[in-house]
């Protein structure tokens, strides 16, 4: 068997590899939550996400210039799609970073969970792929220095209890 026939016989899987990115990719959990939910856990993942309604918020940030146009689902619609049940979540980003945030700063705020940034879609090389945005500019609240550390990006998963 010649190198052109080997090569040409790998095209078939190869397609269809590439064919199942995309959904493996949308399948794969983004967020993890665990506690007070149903189940005790429930995995998120794109597609659960791009069931919700997505929301925009225009706000500056102590992390970049301007006011960056954030897109992505409100937190509370998360933890309604999960069960949760409770006052407080821990989040935890990708860098173990971990902070409470009450469970009332989500439904009292329009606070979402971010995908994008002026159109790109987060990754973890920047902020992502899931940053809790608070509107600060909404609220002269927000300026202040306990919210800013709920900004949690790289955001991978919430403890509710």
């Amino acid at each position: 068997m010649t190198f052109t026939h080997r090569l040409y016989s790998c095209i078939p899987v190869l397609a269809m590899i590439v064919l199942a990115a995309p959904k493996a990719i949308a399948e794969s959990p983004l967020l993890t939550l665990t506690g007070a939910v149903d189940g005790g856990q429930v995995e998120i993942s794109r597609s659960d996400l791009d069931a919700l309604e997505w929301h925009e918020i225009v706000t500056s940030t102590t992390v970049t210039d301007g006011r960056p146009l954030f897109r992505g689902v409100l937190m509370r619609d998360i933890l309604v799609l999960a069960g949760a049940r409770g006052e407080m979540v821990t989040a935890r980003a990708l860098n173990d970073y971990v902070i409470d945030i009450p469970v009332s700063d989500f439904h009292e705020l329009d606070v979402i969970a971010a995908l994008y940034m002026d159109g790109t879609a987060l990754t973890p090389r920047d902020k992502g792929p899931v940053w809790i945005v608070y509107p600060r500019d909404d609220h002269a609240v927000l300026a202040d220095i306990r919210y800013d550390m709920r900004w949690v990006w790289q955001l991978v998963a919430l403890h509710v209890q």
